[in-house]
């Protein structure tokens, strides 16, 4: 059976240190104890630690061995229309476990009136989103989840291959590739505009389908991502 990964934020001298509701979920929850052995990470290098201490206001680690790492390419960056919450935190979670390395918000034509607004006071609970799925999946490296874009900044500075989702079906299917960092962008519930269509296009965006049928927004984001990671 593989072992815990746990997400520190940093080792040194040979030790790490959780506190807080952290060290209080491992001890009351996870029943982690003093001898344990697991993995931790802090986001730039995985260890194989002990636990030395262990109750409700710290858990402490030493470093028995650093384990080999290895990051996954291409560099998958995923531009997401703002959705409902319920909805955009359950992708969020799905697509960490994928192996997205960036989400960004994007604010485009049909996203819902207000929820735009409402982004910055999510950002802490989404990135704690992301630290949880990683932890489960045991992903060495933690997704970054960045603050809100507007579609036409997302057009301007996303770089490496960009694949536009598009629910006309008339675009290429989507297909893995290696090397070149790449850029997906899906839209929200309602889609895309007519303009925003050409405007992706203009931009030299590449329109991809997903298949014959319309996918809610979120199902969009982790059909492409599985097809790029597989």
């Amino acid at each position: 059976m593989a072992r815990r990964l746990f997400f520190v934020p940093e080792v040194r001298n040979g030790m790490a240190e959780l506190r807080g509701e952290d060290a209080k979920h491992l001890t009351r929850v996870l029943r982690v104890e003093r001898g344990h052995v697991y993995e931790i990470s802090d986001n730039h290098q995985r260890y194989l630690a002990e636990v030395t201490e262990a109750h409700k206001e710290g858990v402490r680690f030493e470093i028995r061995e650093k384990l080999p790492i290895e990051r996954e390419t291409p560099e998958l960056t995923l531009y997401a229309a703002i959705i409902k919450f319920e909805h955009f935190e359950w992708g969020l979670e799905k697509a960490t476990e994928l192996g997205v390395d960036r989400l960004v918000p994007v604010v485009s034509a049909r996203v819902e009136k207000g929820l735009d607004k409402a982004v910055p006071k999510r950002l802490e609970r989404w990135r704690r989103i992301a630290v949880e799925a990683s932890q489960q999946c045991r992903r060495v490296f933690l997704p970054e989840v960045n603050d809100a874009m507007k579609f036409s900044q997302v057009l301007a500075t996303a770089t490496g291959l960009r694949y536009f989702l598009d629910e006309d079906r008339t675009g290429t299917q989507i297909a893995p590739a290696a090397g070149e960092a790449i850029s997906v962008l899906a839209g929200p519930e309602g889609g895309w505009t007519e303009e925003e269509r050409e405007a992706a296009c203009a931009a030299a965006w590449t329109p991809v389908s997903l298949g014959p049928r319309i996918l809610r927004a979120e199902t969009a984001w982790l059909a492409a991502l599985a097809k790029i990671r597989s």
